[in-house]
């Protein structure tokens, strides 16, 4: 190494620290499906956010090897439409090639059902569509999971989905609803797919209830739990769920781990 020495009268410039810069990598699929709350933690944390919203830009081929992590958001599309939706099978590269360098990933809804895809795992249609608040209950590996575990033993969660998936091999499964078995699961150390929409809160959830689409689907369903019927649970449910979300992505973004102060030389 060699030393570089200060020649006289040359005054070295004042101590500074700095975070280095960190960023992490969000799939977005539509517009009214963004981070939520989860986006005002990860910048707390000092990461700095690069999307890619392949509603704008189908075309678009992202590279992991930059980033720290990888977050998959929801979206009204499925697993199935990749023959026509080529970006489908652009992301599931991505979070192979996520995986293959250990770094942490979160799937949300439909990226859930991405992430378990890539995993071997079979994605179906539900029975009955789960739109709204429910109870969401976790296992005993749930419990015990260092990132799901602040959800205690059950907890309202709110859903949109048509789809779920299986949980795929060798994965843990964290936890579980009435109406949909598999609700989380966790593979490796890192990489945690959900099927509920923690993210939301409530400008987030009557967003969507105000979206022509969303109402649609919605009606179709023919659940119990009609929009004037959400409504009136967001406003009971939604504070609660924040909470439990800033603890849950807490724990994710544990794993990614926050910016490195870089420091550079300094008068003495």
């Amino acid at each position: 190494m060699r030393l570089v020495r200060r020649r006289p009268g040359l005054q070295w410039p004042a101590r500074r620290h700095r975070r280095t810069m960190s960023r992490l990598l969000v799939f977005q699929h539509v517009a009214a499906e963004p981070l939520g709350t989860l986006d005002r933690l990860i910048r707390q944390r000092g990461h700095r956010i690069k999307f890619v919203n392949f509603e704008r830009h189908a075309e678009a081929s992202p590279c992991v090897d930059r980033y720290r992590g990888l977050v998959v958001l929801g979206g009204p599309m499925n697993v199935e439409d990749r023959a026509h939706r080529a970006h489908l099978l652009t992301e599931m590269h991505a979070i192979e090639a996520a995986l293959h360098q250990g770094k942490p990933v979160l799937g949300i809804c439909l990226g859930a059902q991405l992430l378990a895809h890539v995993l071997g795992a079979p994605i179906r249609r539900q029975r009955d569509a789960e739109i709204g608040w429910y109870e969401v209950n976790t296992t005993a590996q749930g419990q015990a999971d260092p990132v799901l575990a602040p959800l205690g033993t059950a907890a309202p969660l709110f859903q949109w989905h048509n789809y779920t998936f299986e949980i795929p091999r060798d994965a843990a499964h964290l936890a579980h609803s009435d109406s949909c078995a598999n609700q989380a699961f966790r593979y490796g150390s890192n990489a945690y797919g959900f099927q509920f929409h923690l993210e939301a809160n409530q400008a987030l959830i009557e967003r969507w209830l105000a979206t022509p689409a969303y109402r649609e689907e919605l009606c179709a369903a023919g659940l119990a739990q009609d929009a004037d019927a959400i409504h009136a649970r967001t406003l009971a449910e939604v504070a609660a769920m924040e909470q439990r979300a800033e603890q849950v992505f807490g724990e994710f973004l544990d794993l990614v781990g926050r910016p490195l102060r870089r420091i550079s030389l300094g008068s003495r």
